[in-house]
């Protein structure tokens, strides 16, 4: 149990959460609630990161770390397993010519008079997709789209063309009836009704943003790969000075869930298997088949915890008709980051330093100490000077709280 003496004595801090990078440049072109402060990643890079310093994030989530080190003059690597991630951080750190961004907005300006609106284009395949959208508004935002994808073809490659996509990604959301009044997400009673000039006008806003801090240049290069961080591949091997990342917490929070309506409008996902075979992919993952398959799963790593095992067996034996499935979906988790763990030595540098961000969670009243059982895998592989701090409370629940998990690889 939590030191409840202590931990209430720490504060919330929004200023460190996603909360805090809405509107800070490229940083708020799309709300994801797996994007963690910025402030904390450039208060980690000043006090970690000597001149030169090269960075690694082997969780890039929506790319805060690697934009925040190219802002700071330092070059980064990042790896996720989802593509839609990768997509949209490459384009999120590109250096881009203002020229050339001068030129975008012009035929963005003339795309949009090129709508016609018509009910026989394609609608993504979302599976209660009038929860989302209002039918009269899922027909603007379908004709607006068949547009874009014949003057700025199907996103791809070409950043340019991707900033119109990932504007279009933030009109969805917000003429949605997705709420964010929490950290996940809700839907509202009723789904609001647009016309054409709404959205067209709502658009061009948004556009203009993101051409604006697309302007601003970068002092540093970053590259975001693909790669499953239980076992990444690279020709970078001992190269990394810093570790800066936040993996996924084992909260049962869906990542791919708010991610699914743009990963499905974007062609990301073609459909809920899709989605469910991805989160099944990712560490933490809970979407669809990724519960199911548990049953199946069998552990990889004997030389976990203790402790692990220990609460694994209380929320076993909980009585709640899901607490086999839970015990072994936290087994899972911290059997998966240990075998991260231990392939990312090979990529660090004598010394290195990590900071990992993680978060405690608790099931049937049982708490899950993820910086500890966290820490204390690190210890096993032979990472030393382990140090936990309390960064914040969190808002969700009585004892939950964000750490960061401070060491040295050897």
């Amino acid at each position: 149990m939590q030191n409840s003496l202590f931990f209430e004595e720490i504060e919330t801090r929004t200023d460190y959460t996603f909360k805090y990078n809405t509107h800070i440049g490229r940083h708020g072109w799309l709300r994801l609630t797996p994007a963690y402060s910025v402030k904390l990643v450039r208060e980690l890079i000043k006090k970690d990161c000597k001149e030169n310093a090269n960075i690694l994030d082997p969780f890039s989530g929506t790319a805060t770390t690697g934009l925040v080190a190219a802002e700071m003059g330092f070059d980064a690597t990042l790896f996720d397993i989802n593509p839609f991630l990768i997509w949209f951080g490459n384009t999120k750190c590109y250096q881009f010519s203002v020229e050339k961004l001068t030129k975008l907005q012009k035929d963005f300006q003339s795309c949009l008079h090129q709508v016609v609106i018509s009910d026989n284009n394609w609608i993504p395949p979302i599976h209660n997709i009038e929860r989302w959208w209002h039918a009269e508004t899922l027909l603007i935002l379908a004709s607006i789209r068949e547009a874009l994808a014949k003057v700025f073809q199907e996103p791809n490659g070409n950043h340019y063309n991707n900033l119109v996509w990932i504007a279009f990604s933030r009109l969805i959301i917000e003429t949605s009836s997705a709420a964010f009044n929490h950290v996940s997400m809700s839907f509202k009673n009723q789904s609001a009704q647009y016309e054409f000039n709404q959205v067209k006008t709502l658009f061009e806003s948004i556009f203009r943003h993101i051409i604006h801090s697309a302007k601003m240049q970068l002092n540093g290069n970053v590259e975001i790969l693909k790669g499953d961080s239980r076992d990444l591949t690279t020709d970078k091997n001992g190269v990394y000075d810093t570790v800066i990342t936040s993996p996924p917490y084992p909260n049962r929070i869906s990542y791919i869930r708010e991610l699914r309506p743009y990963m499905y409008w974007i062609k990301f996902l073609q459909n809920g298997g899709d989605a469910g075979a991805l989160d099944w992919e990712a560490i933490g993952g809970t979407w669809g088949t990724a519960t199911s398959n548990l049953k199946m799963w069998n552990p990889t790593n004997n030389d976990l915890p203790n402790q692990l095992y220990d609460v694994c067996n209380k929320i076993e034996k909980s009585g709640d008709k899901n607490s086999e499935t839970m015990s072994r979906y936290v087994h899972k988790y911290f059997d998966d980051m240990l075998s991260h763990l231990k392939n990312m030595c090979k990529l660090l540098k004598p010394n290195a330093k990590l900071n990992y961000i993680v978060g405690n969670s608790s099931f049937y009243g049982h708490f899950v100490n993820t910086e500890k059982i966290l820490a204390e895998s690190m210890s096993k592989i032979g990472y030393k000077d382990i140090v936990i701090n309390t960064i914040r409370k969190r808002n969700s629940k009585k004892g939950l709280f964000e750490f960061n998990i401070k060491a040295n690889w050897k």
